[in-house]
């Protein structure tokens, strides 16, 4: 006997009430997933590196790392295996600061930026999920803090993801007015951006996080429009207004976009000084790249009339998830470098287990334990990664006139 209307809507609750309750359960296991990796005692940290590694992070020549950490006063590294020395990164930040002291060329080993260099923002965004753009954004940020960068990383994406790679849940660590949005929004809850700034586990590099509130941006700018006041900053200037606020105590800023075009990337791409634009080099994603090419252009059109002024020094494309063996891959990357030329990054980021095994306890690289995976595994995804990261650093000297 067919059901009445009447039963069916007894026995389907609806779609609302389904979502509702799968989010809820959904976010009830993350957290608890969240605590057995990282217990409330528990604080997320960061490993302790090789003395290959630390002598090339710091540019300088493995005998010389040695000499120089045996020569500075109270100075004590701890011994891995076999008695092997292993370096921290409060190691290496002691390390950088008594070879710039020692260095006859300033800014050497501490590359901050000098007077007359601007402030580098870089946006790092695509349209379309899975293209790498949060991994790309932690590792570029943790590789710049880690070469002597003063570095803030900015989690400008509702999901948050970059916030949990760097330690920080965003249903447990962060609450009301904690996030950029804090310092972008329109009324007089409005909150110096030094308040949402918070440091890492990492020397010199602090983290803005995000979480859902930051939507309430993309749903308070179209009544802001409308009310407008003389002397108001329009949405597209807010990010780059709060950034000003702390500019002075940083080198670097590293935006993880949302993968969509509202309110908030577009303010973004406004505050930003260069553009990287992470692509999965497959048909769809392409595609779907072009769409999201067109309608930027146009949008940046409309806000540049309105007196957003153009910063930019760089646009790069960068090629993730790249696997060599794989032939329309290769010829993909070929179709983007016969159009976009030097626009495309020349160093791709390599698809990985290591990468992806990583994520699965919200680490990074430079994080996760070595041990994990074979030695070829790890180090080809660390050098790739690095290539990449590398390439970055020299385009950010470049727009300070420096030599690369």
């Amino acid at each position: 006997m067919a059901e009445t209307a009447e039963a069916k809507i007894t026995k389907y609750p609806g779609l609302r009430s389904v979502i509702a309750r799968h989010a809820s359960t959904l976010s009830a296991q993350l957290q608890a997933h969240h605590m057995n990796i990282f217990p409330p005692h528990a604080r997320k940290g960061i490993r302790t590196f090789s003395p290959a590694e630390t002598a090339k992070l710091l540019g300088v020549a493995e005998g010389y790392l040695r000499t120089v950490a045996s020569e500075m006063p109270d100075f004590n590294v701890a011994q891995g295996a076999g008695g092997r020395r292993m370096y921290s990164v409060d190691d290496i930040a002691a390390l950088r600061k008594h070879l710039e002291q020692g260095s006859r060329a300033s800014g050497r080993y501490l590359p901050h930026r000098r007077d007359g260099e601007d402030l580098q923002v870089i946006a790092v965004m695509n349209f379309k999920g899975g293209s790498g753009k949060t991994t790309t954004s932690a590792h570029l940020a943790q590789y710049l803090a880690l070469r002597g960068f003063r570095v803030l990383a900015i989690d400008l994406d509702p999901q948050a993801s970059l916030s949990a790679l760097f330690g920080n849940q965003p249903e447990i660590h962060v609450g009301p007015n904690e996030t950029l949005y804090g310092a972008i929004r329109y009324d007089e809850e409005q909150r110096h951006m030094s308040e949402v700034v918070r440091s890492t586990y990492i020397p010199d590099l602090h983290l803005v996080p995000g979480n859902l509130e930051l939507m309430e941006f993309e749903h308070d700018t179209p009544r802001a429009l409308m009310t407008r006041q003389a002397g108001d900053t329009l949405f597209f200037a807010r990010v780059q207004a709060a950034i000003a606020q702390v500019e002075e105590n940083y080198d670097v800023v590293v935006i993880d976009c949302p993968p969509q075009l509202g309110f908030l990337t577009l303010s973004a791409l406004t505050a930003a000084t260069s553009v990287l634009i992470t692509v999965h080099p497959q048909m769809l994603d392409v595609m779907s790249m072009n769409q999201f090419l067109s309608m930027t252009s146009d949008l940046l059109e409309e806000i540049s009339a309105s007196g957003a002024e153009d910063r930019h020094k760089w646009m790069r494309y960068l090629i993730t998830r790249f696997e060599p063996t794989d032939g329309p891959q290769n010829q993909m990357v070929a179709f983007l470098r016969s159009m976009f030329a030097e626009n495309v990054m020349i160093n791709p980021m390599l698809k990985s287990t290591a990468i992806s095994d990583a994520g699965l306890t919200n680490q990074t690289l430079f994080e996760v334990d070595r041990g994990q995976f074979t030695r070829t595994t790890y180090d080809r995804a660390l050098e790739s990664m690095n290539n990449v990261n590398g390439e970055i650093e020299a385009l950010i000297k470049k727009a300070w006139g420096r030599a690369a």
